[in-house]
């Protein structure tokens, strides 16, 4: 079976839109619709039809455009049974733990609680290929809004268990930003003084930093390296819980100038 093909673009400010097409069967999903008008612009440049959306929460930044383009495609919605009541146009609900078929390839859906209370994340283990996005960033995490960091810690840790070569695609362009904060807090970290320096370069030239690997969060990412001696020293928590020190982190990143 053929790769499908991922097209990633910047819209909005700083949202990633994402647009995956199998070209067999000629089906395109959009993970999430931040910008339909952006969405309906990258699709015609293609000549590719919309047939899915997979929503991962209810933020507007991530669901502004799923009406527009339900009615300009007649797309079928999928999104979290826990925030269905939110998510306009929905029509498929699903929740953590459940699979479903998408072109003949299995999606899995993982629940995400932290960021918002129903948050999920898509894992099509066959593309290696897992669409986090306001959980996990490049270098980051997202912000604890409606649930507690417990269940943050947990919703971004269980990606650990996926494949090192897994391509995880965000929801923002925060990169930067992450990475100052990650130097902050483990900076003899080599590969991460590495992973920064070529970010920075990437962001000059005005291009994308996204996706990132599992791999290369696990090595570089903070909120992954709970048990880092450096960064536990800095925190001055080397007693602490994983958990705890993740609390701490993304209390820090908050603030963080």
């Amino acid at each position: 079976m053929a790769h499908l093909e991922m097209h990633q673009f910047i819209c909005r400010e700083d949202n990633y839109g994402l647009l995956v097409h199998d070209h067999k069967s000629g089906a395109t999903a959009s993970i999430d619709a931040p910008d339909a008008a952006e969405i309906e612009r990258q699709l015609k440049k293609r000549g590719w039809q919309l047939t899915h959306i997979f929503t991962t929460h209810h933020h507007g930044d991530h669901v502004e455009g799923n009406e527009a383009l339900k009615e300009q495609f007649g797309c079928v919605i999928v999104g979290p049974k826990a925030e269905a009541d939110r998510i306009p146009g929905i029509r498929v609900e699903v929740s953590g733990g459940e699979s479903f078929n998408w072109t003949g390839r299995e999606v899995k859906v993982f629940a995400c609680p932290g960021h918002t209370k129903g948050h999920i994340a898509y894992h099509i283990p066959s593309e290696y290929s897992l669409f986090a996005a306001d959980t996990l960033f490049s270098l980051g995490c997202g912000r604890v809004f409606e649930g507690t960091m417990e269940e943050m810690y947990h919703s971004v840790n269980q990606f650990r268990d996926l494949s090192p070569s897994t391509y995880v695609y965000c929801g923002h362009e925060y990169t930067l930003s992450n990475a100052k904060f990650a130097l902050s807090v483990e900076p003899g970290n080599r590969m991460l003084q590495q992973r920064a320096a070529v970010v920075t370069q990437l962001r000059q030239d005005g291009k994308m930093t996204c996706p990132t690997t599992i791999g290369e969060e696990l090595k570089t990412n903070p909120f992954l390296r709970t048990d880092s001696p450096e960064i536990r020293r800095n925190l001055k928590m080397e007693a602490a819980s994983d958990a705890e020190v993740f609390a701490e982190l993304r209390r820090r990143k908050d603030n963080f100038k």
